[in-house]
């Protein structure tokens, strides 16, 4: 997961241990049960003014937090050498990832940071972790980062979702996180949204056609925590 796009700018600053990424196959319940789209595929209400003036100082932001996230994207956009996959990955769900994917492209925590203060592009969040805290804004969907192959049941579910949530909008960027490039998650997810014909980034470390976003960056941009539920009434 490594290139940059645009996206939050909290950070969950608690540990979320790999052991919720060995543990997402368990479907979780809830998956496509929304009974309306409420507010999904918007910007999430009003988040940018949640973020208050964390990292902020009078004329920019503060020059500490600029580069510590320049640091961030130096260490996101490296490679593994693993090369990027079209089809799911169906083996152990932590390891390093690709830093591109096929039809997506990768957004780093500056891009989600950059993103989400600028509040003029609209876009969503999913959080494929499946632990106890997320960023603000997201909505949990750890179900679609599940192995198997597009066209499943799982692959069904989320276009349902999706269509439900989105009203058939498939411009708007989608994006998806994890822990970080050593989790497997948020590309599985982004590749099947990009495989449904969405706009997705994968991210945070992100991806832009389909995104996903590691966590652990943003413990170390600031000091805010978020507990789920989400702050997002999304899929209620």
């Amino acid at each position: 997961m490594r290139k940059s796009i645009s996206v939050v700018l909290f950070v969950v600053c608690s540990a979320i241990s790999v052991s919720a990424q060995n543990s997402f196959g368990q479907q979780t319940g809830g998956f496509g049960q929304s009974q309306q789209p409420v507010n999904f595929g918007q910007r999430p209400g009003n988040l940018g003014q949640q973020l208050g003036n964390f990292g902020q100082q009078s004329g920019g932001m503060n020059p500490e937090v600029t580069q510590l996230l320049d640091q961030m994207a130096q260490y996101e956009r490296q490679a593994f050498g693993v090369q990027p996959k079209n089809e799911l990955h169906n083996g152990a769900m932590h390891g390093p990832t690709p830093a591109s994917i096929p039809g997506g492209q990768i957004i780093t925590t500056k891009g989600l940071f950059e993103l989400i203060q600028s509040q003029r592009t609209p876009y969503v969040l999913f959080d494929v972790l499946g632990g106890a805290q997320m960023l603000p804004g997201a909505t949990p969907l750890a179900q679609a980062a599940q192995p198997g192959q597009f066209g499943d049941q799982v692959s069904q579910h989320l276009q349902q979702f999706l269509q439900q949530g989105l009203q058939g909008n498939t411009e708007i960027p989608m994006i998806f996180y994890c822990q970080s490039t050593q989790c497997w998650m948020s590309y599985n997810a982004a590749l099947r949204a990009i495989n449904l014909g969405y706009k997705t980034f994968f991210g945070i470390e992100a991806v832009s056609k389909h995104g996903n976003m590691r966590v652990d960056r943003w413990c170390r941009a600031g000091k805010r925590k978020m507990h789920s539920p989400s702050m997002l009434p999304l899929l209620t």
